[in-house]
Protein backbone atom coordinates (compact mmCIF):
# COMPACT_ATOMS: atom_id res chain seq x y z
CA UNK A 1 0.00 0.00 0.00
CA UNK A 2 1.75 3.63 -0.64
CA UNK A 3 2.69 4.71 2.36
CA UNK A 4 1.11 8.49 4.01
CA UNK A 5 4.21 10.02 2.14
CA UNK A 6 2.89 8.52 -1.28
CA UNK A 7 -0.39 9.41 -0.71
CA UNK A 8 0.74 13.11 0.10
CA UNK A 9 2.60 13.29 -2.88
CA UNK A 10 -0.51 12.21 -5.16
CA UNK A 11 -2.80 14.49 -3.58
CA UNK A 12 0.03 17.14 -3.90
CA UNK A 13 0.32 16.20 -7.72
CA UNK A 14 -3.46 15.98 -8.45
CA UNK A 15 -4.87 19.30 -6.81
CA UNK A 16 -3.64 21.87 -9.35
CA UNK A 17 -4.20 18.99 -12.14
CA UNK A 18 -7.77 18.31 -11.42
CA UNK A 19 -9.16 20.84 -8.94
CA UNK A 20 -11.51 22.83 -10.69
CA UNK A 21 -11.49 21.27 -13.58
CA UNK A 22 -14.54 18.95 -15.03
CA UNK A 23 -14.58 15.64 -15.07
CA UNK A 24 -15.77 14.77 -18.60
CA UNK A 25 -16.46 11.08 -18.37
CA UNK A 26 -15.49 8.35 -16.06
CA UNK A 27 -14.41 4.72 -17.63
CA UNK A 28 -13.99 1.46 -15.45
CA UNK A 29 -12.07 -1.03 -17.39
CA UNK A 30 -12.49 -3.43 -13.85
CA UNK A 31 -16.10 -3.76 -12.14
CA UNK A 32 -13.68 -5.05 -9.53
CA UNK A 33 -12.16 -1.62 -8.70
CA UNK A 34 -16.35 0.11 -7.74
CA UNK A 35 -17.32 -1.47 -4.67
CA UNK A 36 -20.77 0.63 -4.17
CA UNK A 37 -23.29 1.27 -6.20
CA UNK A 38 -25.27 4.12 -4.87
CA UNK A 39 -25.13 7.11 -5.90
CA UNK A 40 -23.83 6.03 -9.34
CA UNK A 41 -20.35 7.03 -10.53
CA UNK A 42 -22.11 8.19 -13.35
CA UNK A 43 -23.09 10.69 -11.55
CA UNK A 44 -19.47 12.52 -11.39
CA UNK A 45 -19.70 12.92 -15.10
CA UNK A 46 -19.54 16.54 -16.54
CA UNK A 47 -19.15 17.76 -12.51
CA UNK A 48 -16.05 19.96 -11.37
CA UNK A 49 -13.92 18.80 -9.14
CA UNK A 50 -13.84 20.93 -5.44
CA UNK A 51 -11.56 19.44 -3.60
CA UNK A 52 -8.61 16.66 -3.20
CA UNK A 53 -7.92 15.61 0.92
CA UNK A 54 -6.65 12.54 2.44
CA UNK A 55 -8.86 10.75 4.62
CA UNK A 56 -6.17 8.01 6.54
CA UNK A 57 -4.43 5.97 3.38
CA UNK A 58 -7.73 6.62 0.87
CA UNK A 59 -7.31 9.81 -1.51
CA UNK A 60 -10.75 11.88 -1.51
CA UNK A 61 -11.87 13.68 -4.56
CA UNK A 62 -14.82 16.03 -3.67
CA UNK A 63 -16.65 16.62 -6.76
CA UNK A 64 -19.54 19.02 -7.69
CA UNK A 65 -22.59 18.95 -5.68
CA UNK A 66 -21.66 16.84 -2.55
CA UNK A 67 -20.12 13.66 -4.44
CA UNK A 68 -17.08 11.88 -3.51
CA UNK A 69 -14.75 9.39 -5.24
CA UNK A 70 -12.37 7.64 -2.89
CA UNK A 71 -9.98 5.64 -3.99
CA UNK A 72 -8.27 3.16 -1.85
CA UNK A 73 -4.60 2.24 -3.80
CA UNK A 74 -3.62 -1.12 -0.93
CA UNK A 75 -0.37 -2.36 -2.09
CA UNK A 76 0.08 -1.97 -5.75
CA UNK A 77 -2.41 0.36 -6.97
CA UNK A 78 -1.18 3.42 -8.72
CA UNK A 79 -1.89 6.85 -10.57
CA UNK A 80 -0.73 7.91 -13.60
CA UNK A 81 -1.42 11.34 -15.66
CA UNK A 82 -1.45 10.58 -19.26
CA UNK A 83 -2.51 12.69 -22.14
CA UNK A 84 -5.81 13.68 -22.94
CA UNK A 85 -8.54 10.21 -24.11
CA UNK A 86 -5.70 8.05 -22.88
CA UNK A 87 -6.77 4.24 -23.30
CA UNK A 88 -7.20 1.43 -20.80
CA UNK A 89 -4.81 -0.97 -22.66
CA UNK A 90 -3.44 -3.77 -20.68
CA UNK A 91 -4.73 -5.81 -17.54
CA UNK A 92 -3.13 -3.10 -15.03
CA UNK A 93 -5.90 -0.40 -16.21
CA UNK A 94 -8.69 -0.61 -14.07
CA UNK A 95 -10.20 3.03 -14.59
CA UNK A 96 -9.84 6.81 -16.08
CA UNK A 97 -11.19 10.01 -15.32
CA UNK A 98 -11.13 12.28 -18.11
CA UNK A 99 -9.99 15.75 -17.95
CA UNK A 100 -9.88 18.26 -20.98
CA UNK A 101 -6.31 18.08 -20.60
CA UNK A 102 -5.57 14.62 -19.24
CA UNK A 103 -6.53 11.82 -18.28
CA UNK A 104 -6.17 10.65 -14.14
CA UNK A 105 -5.27 6.59 -14.66
CA UNK A 106 -5.75 4.20 -11.75
CA UNK A 107 -3.62 1.26 -12.12
CA UNK A 108 -2.63 -2.22 -10.28
CA UNK A 109 0.48 -4.40 -10.83
CA UNK A 110 -1.10 -6.94 -8.08
CA UNK A 111 -3.24 -9.91 -9.36
CA UNK A 112 -5.54 -9.83 -6.14
CA UNK A 113 -7.07 -6.38 -7.43
CA UNK A 114 -7.49 -5.20 -3.77
CA UNK A 115 -7.61 -1.41 -5.47
CA UNK A 116 -11.39 0.12 -4.06
CA UNK A 117 -13.48 2.75 -5.16
CA UNK A 118 -16.09 4.30 -3.27
CA UNK A 119 -18.47 6.80 -4.79
CA UNK A 120 -20.17 8.75 -1.41
CA UNK A 121 -22.72 10.91 -1.47
CA UNK A 122 -22.14 13.48 1.44
CA UNK A 123 -19.58 14.98 3.84
CA UNK A 124 -21.41 12.33 6.72
CA UNK A 125 -20.53 8.80 4.09
CA UNK A 126 -17.15 10.02 3.62
CA UNK A 127 -15.90 10.63 7.27
CA UNK A 128 -17.24 6.77 7.71
CA UNK A 129 -14.99 5.74 5.88
CA UNK A 130 -12.09 6.90 8.12
CA UNK A 131 -10.49 4.27 9.86
CA UNK A 132 -9.67 6.49 13.39
CA UNK A 133 -6.61 5.74 14.91
CA UNK A 134 -3.72 8.07 15.70
CA UNK A 135 -3.34 10.43 13.07
CA UNK A 136 0.70 10.41 11.94
CA UNK A 137 0.82 13.87 10.74
CA UNK A 138 -0.44 15.23 14.47
CA UNK A 139 0.97 13.04 16.68
CA UNK A 140 4.47 14.05 18.46
CA UNK A 141 7.59 12.48 19.17
CA UNK A 142 8.94 11.76 22.33
CA UNK A 143 7.18 13.59 25.29
CA UNK A 144 5.95 16.72 23.83
CA UNK A 145 8.50 17.85 21.18
CA UNK A 146 6.91 19.19 17.34
CA UNK A 147 6.87 16.16 15.44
Amino acid sequence: MPELPDIAAYIGALQPRIVGRTIERVRVASISLLRTSQPPLANAERQAVREVRRVGKRIAIGVEPDLWLVLHLMIAGRLHWRPPGAKLAGRNDLAAFDFADGTLVVTEAGSKRKTALHVLAGEEALQATDPGGLEELDARKGRGEPA
